[in-house]
């Protein structure tokens, strides 16, 4: 028969794995290709929404990449800004489904240094199942 002080430690110790266990991270790990950094990421709302990505770094990339996670979203339009004043506009509108990626998007065969992504695009679905996030990873040069 276990004391009173013991049932109480082994109800203290389960508690305390419990919360344990319960506090971990909600951000799913990313496994990204070679060569390949995330440089950016941003909510997409359900309406048509457009959103500027200020890209924080002075490397060069080759090409760049998006992924969207949670709901399917329907990208009507990107502009690349680059660092040294030169605009991209590819056609890419297309619905990416949740986990999936974008086609890629060629930038230079010699990188360009991104200073911002602006994007026009919105989540399809309901409203009450939650917004799509969309991740942008470059290639480095």
């Amino acid at each position: 028969m276990r004391s009173t002080l013991q049932l109480m430690m082994i109800a203290a110790l389960a508690a305390l794995l419990s919360l344990n266990l319960s506090c971990g991270s909600s951000r799913k790990t990313l496994v990204m290709e070679e060569g390949w950094e995330l440089i950016g990421e941003t909510k997409v709302n359900f309406i048509k929404d457009k959103d500027e990505v200020l890209v924080d770094s002075t490397k060069l990339y080759t090409m760049l990449r998006f992924k969207v996670e949670d709901r399917e979203i329907r990208l009507e339009e990107v502009k690349v800004y680059f660092t040294n004043g030169d605009k991209l506009e590819p056609n890419i509108a297309e619905a990416i489904k949740p986990a999936e990626y974008s086609k890629d998007i060629e930038l230079s065969y010699e990188g360009k240094a991104i200073n911002k992504i602006q994007f026009k695009y919105r989540t399809t679905g309901s409203l009450l199942k939650g917004r799509a996030a969309i991740l942008i990873f470059g290639k480095r040069y």
